[in-house]
């Protein structure tokens, strides 16, 4: 299961070695007015948080393992809020989302109701980025990890049925924690 990995491996994942999306990061931050109230959807070690905070936004930072939450808390000395993304409860609250590499863990079938979410979660002309890993196919990795790998019209599709608009979806090569070649899907939208 995918959160147990989380939480049995929450120190290694969140002290590992991990560059920063800087270029992506950097880019979503710019369309954000300073001290913007930016979620961050399973922040993970907490790394991209802590550069937000670090840029003068106010960041909420939120992951779905509370040990992987923990780890995040030690970095960014703040709360992090443990949370499913489909527990997800807010109504124009903030100025961005950031999922990166996050909620490719969702699967599929609730991927409409988790954008949905979203949506409602953003203010009027709010950015979101998210990131997943493509293909066609839903399953897990071999470190047990579910992931949701949609073909990037699908991905549209569903963005487009939430409600979302002005969607971009960009594919880079890469890889992931596991180290093995991936192709990547980066979206950015808006309320």
């Amino acid at each position: 299961m995918t959160s147990s990995f989380y939480d049995e491996n929450a120190e290694a994942y969140a002290s590992r070695v991990r560059g920063l999306p800087m270029a992506r990061l950097d880019a979503f931050l710019a369309g954000l007015k300073p001290a913007a109230r930016v979620l961050e959807l399973g922040c993970g070690g907490g790394q991209d948080s802590a550069y937000m905070l670090k840029k003068g936004f106010d960041v909420v930072p939120s992951d779905g393992s509370a040990s992987l939450a923990r780890e995040a808390e030690k970095l960014i000395g703040r709360p992090v809020k443990v949370m499913q993304f489909q527990e997800l409860d807010a109504a124009d609250e903030f100025d961005g989302i950031w999922a990166e590499a996050s909620l490719l863990h969702v699967p599929r079938a609730q991927l409409p109701d988790v954008f949905s979410r979203i949506r409602i979660a953003l203010r009027k002309d709010a950015p979101v980025h998210a990131s997943f890993k493509a293909g066609d196919a839903e399953g897990h990795d071999g470190l047990g990890r579910y992931y949701n790998y949609p073909p990037a019209v699908s991905l549209f599709e569903l963005l487009a049925i939430s409600g979302l608009k002005d969607i971009t979806i960009d594919e880079a090569d890469g890889t992931g924690y596991d180290n093995m070649p991936t192709r990547w899907l980066y979206i950015a939208a808006g309320k």
